[in-house]
């Protein structure tokens, strides 16, 4: 198996990109979606949030008031640190075992969806191909402001918050221009897509990991045997 990431900036249009994988069978696993469930009321990481952060960042029904932590945060580089440091172990230990999940179905390959993929670099060494939707500065606001309630001052901390577009599209394997309308963005991303689907690559991957596993094995044998280290039964 392996792992597609598609990443992007705030309000570039990534899920449109995900959603033509996903309707083709393709496994997505979305980042943003593992972070709100893991700030669920009872969860650890809302209790950490909860602490560090106080009651005002909770609505009535003790979920996360959303707006309130990311005015916060986007308003205090000191304060994301410290939301970062609550929720990316949890995030990315579940990524990880949904992959290995994935990997254990026998799947060819899946797609990340991971917004902070070069922010982080917690994931670049297990990514074989990396997508990146971009679309103008212009355009990226105007989306975001349309998309959430948020002054234009906000909107801007939020995407000033992350790597620049131009650099994301520098380090990526593809990148999918979304300036124009959703039918030319899924077009790119067919073509990515189909490209993916002739690849070899996850038979290549089974056979090093099925390789190295014999190899492992052999070298537990051949020292248990030198050294006579194998349970021996006595016969009398």
């Amino acid at each position: 198996m392996f792992i597609v990431a598609i990443t992007g900036g705030i309000a570039t249009g990534k899920s449109t990109v995900s959603k033509v994988f996903e309707r083709h069978g393709i496994p997505i696993i979305d980042a943003d979606k593992i972070a709100r469930e893991i700030v669920e009321p009872g969860q650890p990481c809302w209790q950490k949030i909860r602490s560090a952060f106080g009651e005002e960042v909770l609505l009535p029904s003790k979920e996360i008031n959303r707006a309130v932590l990311g005015r916060l945060i986007f308003e205090n580089k000191e304060l994301r640190g410290k939301l970062n440091q609550i929720t990316h172990p949890t995030i990315h230990r579940t990524i990880f075992w949904r992959v290995f999940k994935h990997f254990m179905s026998g799947r060819a390959y899946i797609v990340l969806d991971l917004p902070l993929l070069f922010e982080t670099g917690i994931l670049m060494d297990f990514i074989h191909k990396i997508v990146t939707v971009s679309c103008d500065s212009d355009k990226q606001l105007e989306r975001l402001l349309a998309r959430n309630e948020l002054s234009e001052p906000e909107a801007r901390n939020r995407i000033d918050s992350q790597m620049p577009l131009e650099q994301k599209c520098e380090k990526s394997h593809f990148v999918v221009d979304n300036n124009g309308s959703i039918d030319d963005t899924e077009k790119a991303a067919m073509l990515i897509f189909n490209m993916m689907q002739e690849s070899n690559k996850h038979w290549y991957n089974r056979a090093f990991i099925l390789g190295s596993i014999l190899i492992v094995c052999f070298a537990i044998y051949f020292v248990c045997k030198t050294f006579e280290l194998w349970p021996m039964s006595k016969v009398f």
